[in-house]
């Protein structure tokens, strides 16, 4: 496993590509709106791993409502990871909890699952696998 991307949420990703576009000195190279999860999703490579911004395209979208309980910051840590099924099994017999019970499609070609953030001292980790085109 590697850190695959970390995933902030912000509250008008046009500004914030912009904002990351300076920081990191790189366009954005990808956006994808993710109908599913109601995100509007722009991402930046940054060496090995990933910066994906993460707008919410409704009111009541999990990135959204993610802002208004904790404002605009990191929402997520994404491992990298060969097998999801796999990976999703193992963690469950080591007695984390799993927001969902199979693997989802995500925005950048990946199969996503999330573990709770209470069993992760606070953090979102996303498990991500590259879907085979």
């Amino acid at each position: 496993m590697h850190i695959d991307h970390i995933g902030i949420a912000v509250k008008n990703i046009d500004d914030a590509v912009k904002t990351y576009e300076k920081i990191l000195n790189t366009s954005c190279y990808k956006r994808e709106v993710v109908e599913g999860e109601k995100v509007d999703t722009a991402f930046f490579q940054t060496g090995e791993s990933k910066v994906e911004l993460l707008g919410g395209t409704a009111p009541d979208s999990v990135i959204n409502t993610f802002i208004d309980k904790r404002g605009e910051g990191i929402h997520h840590v994404a491992f990298k990871v060969d097998d999801i099924q796999e990976e999703m099994s193992r963690l469950k017999r080591e007695g984390f909890k799993l927001l969902n019970d199979e693997p989802k499609p995500g925005a950048d070609n990946k199969l996503v699952a999330f573990l709770h953030p209470k069993g992760n001292h606070g953090v979102l980790v996303e498990l991500c696998q590259s879907v085979k085109k």
